[in-house]
């Protein structure tokens, strides 16, 4: 017998969710293994992580960020895109702006069409099992489980309003939960954070489980490859302090490195195209051509206005306008360095004729023209009154794809994200922007607008539109699909439980096994993949012992 029974790769969305469940019961040994560092050493990095306004600080800092790049994109006028993921326990959640989006209700029932379990009142009962939410329960949201869920009505800026007032002029009514009955419409989001900290995995699962005797959390390694013996999974090799380890378990290896990693370690351990694998030297265990490909994202660009009125660039610009909201965020837990910037937002149809929203909005209070390279300065904002309106598309019909380019596990892989390379897409961003001027002319918001600084009001024509966020827009870090969930290998990689087609012992649980990309924020659909995932291999753990 071996030290563990389950080994998990990546301390992420779902890798957190997972060392909890499969730890709870007592019965089995857990080992969680993630290549960044912990969450709560001191210093000034960690200081960002819990700070919600920090994230800003860590979108280029290779400390807890992978720090990958796209391939020069066509679609982005031959530019490359920074994909930012986490790198630290709570993997991506302990970066990201905390949006709390679970997605339409029909993006769960085109999962479950396929993939059994995976629909609508499924995935639903999961959600209300795992939020804690502020708002209370109803036949929606959840109150009582393990992932507090802030309702963010409180402290929000006073333009806020005025947004969603706009949105209600321009044919966009007011909604007080994207997540509840309707997705349509206005209003602000809901936040991962507790008690004007960030809310991340590994704060709402992981650390109560590391109480737990029977899980073991090692940092700092990074998985190189899953041990196999014919096709069934029997471990993984791991580096750690320069050195190379083994670790074989008794139950199962379990991927959950997210849309990046995760195809990348199954091309590492044999497991993909047997031409790609073949040609880079890498014995080939089982040939999948579909490991690393229908990788799918949502873009996104933002329409930037100088306002007449105060905005929190006034406030966060100077450094006596730092030093007041460090005050009062240290004396009352309030203030702008206590939430995310995209306070509002909302979902929309660019044309009528569509059944559901297909694009996303974001409502900051705030503007960043003017960043260093390489920063996204959050907290040293434009020196003048500024205000964003942010979209992305929900279902974009580009697909791009994810394959290693070396036998070495700790060389990036190649990322190829295809952005806009369908006229679908194009056209439904180009009738998108254009409504976002549409609210912005509205008069709740249009008196307050002094002038439109990107794109510009010279930007008037459809080719010069779509010139401008081919090249301005880019990922908005919901990659996804790149290990997909499908009845056979035909088509997926995965399986309805998460069990890699072909293989024995090994699953993919994150955000790469999504059957398909679901409209909105890709957190809370992570964290359902763990929570759902860890149901599955518990309940196979008890068939197997009869």
């Amino acid at each position: 017998m071996h030290e563990t029974d389950y080994i998990i790769v990546g301390a992420g969305s779902a890798g957190c969710v997972l060392a909890n469940r499969l730890s709870e019961n007592g019965k089995h040994r857990v080992t969680l293994i993630e290549a960044g560092g912990s969450d709560t050493a001191l210093n000034l990095t960690n200081f960002f992580v819990h700070l919600p306004l920090g994230y800003g600080k860590l979108f280029y800092n290779p400390a807890v960020n992978w720090m990958y790049a796209t391939e020069p994109d066509p679609g982005l006028n031959g530019q490359r895109d920074h994909w930012p993921r986490g790198k630290i326990l709570g993997g991506s959640s302990s970066i990201n702006a905390m949006v709390w989006i679970r997605g339409h209700k029909a993006d769960y029932d085109e999962w479950g069409a396929e993939n059994p379990g995976w629909g609508w009142q499924e995935c639903n009962a999961a959600y209300r099992a795992i939020e804690d939410n502020e708002a209370g329960a109803d036949a929606y949201r959840g109150k009582g489980g393990p992932l507090f869920i802030s309702e963010n009505r409180k402290g929000l800026h006073w333009l806020v309003d005025e947004y969603i007032k706009a949105c209600g002029q321009a044919g966009l009514p007011h909604n007080r939960d994207f997540n509840g009955a309707e997705q349509e419409g206005a209003g602000n989001y809901q936040m991962t954070i507790k008690d004007a900290r960030r809310n991340s995995t590994a704060r709402a699962f992981l650390r109560p489980a590391m109480k737990r005797p029977n899980l073991r959390v090692l940092t700092r390694a990074q998985v190189t490859r899953v041990l196999m013996e014919g096709r069934r999974a029997v471990g993984v090799d791991y580096l750690q302090g320069g050195q190379r380890h083994e670790l074989r378990c008794n139950a199962e290896v379990i991927l959950s490195g997210g849309a990046i990693n995760s195809p990348q370690l199954l091309e590492l351990s044999g497991i993909g195209n047997a031409g790609l694998l073949q040609g880079l030297g890498i014995p080939v265990v089982l040939d999948n051509p579909n490991v690393g490909e229908h990788m799918s994202d949502h873009q996104g660009i933002n329409y930037t206005f100088r306002m007449k009125v105060p905005t929190y660039n006034d406030i966060l610009r100077p450094w006596w306008g730092k030093f007041l909201v460090g005050l009062q965020y240290v004396l009352t837990g309030s203030g702008p360095l206590a939430k995310s910037i995209n306070h509002g937002g909302g979902f929309f149809r660019t044309r009528a004729d569509l059944t559901r929203p297909n694009m996303q909005l974001y409502l900051q209070a705030f503007s960043t023209l003017l960043p260093k390279a390489g920063e996204r300065p959050l907290l040293t904002p434009d020196p003048f009154p500024g205000l964003s309106i942010g979209l992305s598309n929900c279902r974009p019909t580009s697909r791009g794809h994810i394959h290693i380019q070396s036998p070495d596990p700790l060389a990036h892989p190649k990322i190829v994200a295809n952005v806009y390379s369908t006229d679908h897409d194009v056209q439904e961003m180009l009738e998108a922007v254009k409504y976002v001027r549409h609210i912005a002319a509205q008069p709740a918001l249009a008196g307050l607008i002094e002038e439109e600084l990107r794109p510009g009001p010279a930007v008037q024509s459809d080719a010069a539109l779509i010139d401008d966020f081919r090249q301005r827009s880019g990922t908005v870090y919901h990659h996804s699909c790149t290990a997909r969930m499908g009845a056979s290998a035909e088509a997926a990689v995965v399986d309805a439980r998460c069990r890699v087609h072909g293989v024995d012992s090994l699953r993919v649980i994150d955000a790469s096994a999504f059957p398909n990309l679901i409209a909105g924020n890709t957190n809370a659909p992570s964290i359902l993949m763990g929570w759902k995932g860890a149901e599955m291999l518990l309940e196979d753990a008890r068939g197997s012992r009869g």
